[in-house]
């Protein structure tokens, strides 16, 4: 029992961490830490994006386990296999599509220099030339007090970018099929490795890694995850079949 729970759990935490790998890396999510690391603090930007991330990996965690309280866990599964064979199978379908050298990076890029280009109007109201009288709300300057404005960008921002993203919803299936707990740990630990990673050098990194290969992995990934889900809920079945079989069977009377 203690071995199944274990198995269990590593099982679960692998194919998180696998999962938010290679669908982060290049992310509208990665590159707003990227540009924003570039003009404020990277640790400030860090915590920021990181803490957006880690709870919306909660939030889909917690999803993700009140699904197979509504619906049974065979009905659940067979949604988790369908979600990833329909990822798999698009991420794989675009990329083989795609014109040889088009790189999904750069629109990946552009959408996050986009959101902080609209983003930062708000931010210049204390900015302003010698001499100009700049009026700044008092009910925001006592906020800044208490919060750093870079660290709610961050936060706020990455938060929006990863709502009803494709890892937020992978990661709620994959809570509602493994280990939600080892689902979460993953999670959270992918995201930290790839927002590192991005605050760090995420532009030297997107120039040196091919999205295209990235993307096929996370293709084939996705495929596997959907191959093991449904093993999972084939041993699974046969098991509670085989269970049913003997308690139906009648005992011989002694």
């Amino acid at each position: 029992m203690v071995l199944e729970k274990t198995t269990g759990y590593i099982d679960g935490f692998v194919t998180s961490l696998s999962m938010i790998l290679v669908s982060e890396i290049g992310d509208k999510t990665f590159f707003i830490a990227c540009l924003m690391a570039m003009r404020h603090p990277k640790m400030v930007v860090y915590a920021g994006a990181l803490g957006a991330l880690a709870a919306m990996t909660v939030l889909s965690a917690l999803l993700g386990v009140i699904v197979p309280s509504v619906l049974s866990v065979r009905v659940t599964q067979t949604m988790a296999i369908i979600l990833f064979l329909c990822f798999g199978l698009k991420i794989l379908y675009d990329e083989l599509c795609k014109a040889k050298g088009a790189d999904e990076s750069d629109d990946e890029m552009a959408e996050a220099a986009e959101a902080l280009r609209k983003k930062d109007p708000n931010d210049a109201i204390e900015t302003g030339s010698v001499g100009t009288s700049v009026y700044v709300n008092p009910s925001a300057k006592r906020w800044r007090k208490f919060l750093n404005p870079v660290l709610v960008e961050a936060f706020t921002l990455t938060f929006i970018a990863e709502w009803g993203d494709r890892s937020q919803l992978a990661t709620i299936a994959l809570a509602a099929a493994k280990n939600p707990y080892a689902v979460t740990v993953g999670g959270v630990l992918g995201h930290a490795i790839c927002t590192g990673g991005a605050v760090i050098g995420g532009t030297m990194i997107a120039e040196k890694v091919s999205m295209r290969t990235v993307n096929i992995v996370g293709g084939i990934l996705f495929l596997l995850f959907a191959t093991g889900t449904a093993y999972e809920l084939i041993t699974e079945t046969h098991a509670i079949d085989q269970t049913h079989k003997k308690s139906s069977t009648p005992q011989p009377k002694g």
